[in-house]
């Protein structure tokens, strides 16, 4: 166990934390700007499902070169790799915002919980994409180092 904790937290895990506070600042910063200063706001979650996936997608992008050739150091030439990459993504985008947006909706309106002044569904709402991406890159790490630019 000792020897996969220490492959698994190793210098490629940490390149992968920098590499996601960029992507971080980008994508969930494009995220939060989509959601909460455009029409998006008033159409609910479906608002929050468009805004977290123009986030996503455009993050990804940024995503995909920094991990490709300086987290993994990935030299795999081809349409492959780039597959991977983007089924890895849509996997962690489903399986993190299926889970966050309506526990988060559960836990706000069952507890009435608001903060900044928002309607307790805007709050649920901007709360929803944090626990979103907490989720997401908890598996996006798993799927990018194991699958995406896995080792051979």
């Amino acid at each position: 166990m000792g020897d996969f904790l220490k492959k698994f937290f190793d210098i490629k895990f940490w390149k992968f934390i920098l590499v996601g506070i960029i992507n971080t600042l980008v994508g969930n910063g494009l995220q939060f700007v989509l959601y909460n200063f455009t029409p998006l706001e008033q159409v609910g979650d479906t608002g929050v499902y468009i805004a977290s996936a123009v986030g996503y997608i455009i993050g990804s992008v940024v995503s995909y070169f920094l991990n490709k050739y300086f987290t993994f150091k990935n030299a795999e030439k081809g349409w492959k790799p780039i597959f991977r990459f983007a089924l890895n993504i849509a996997v962690c985008w489903v399986i993190a915002y299926v889970i966050a947006v309506p526990l988060t909706g559960m836990v706000c309106n069952g507890l009435g919980i608001s903060a900044f002044g928002w309607t307790v569904d805007k709050t649920s709402a901007n709360l929803s994409m944090v626990v979103g991406s907490c989720l997401f890159v908890a598996c996006n790490y798993i799927g990018q180092r194991f699958f995406a630019f896995k080792e051979k």
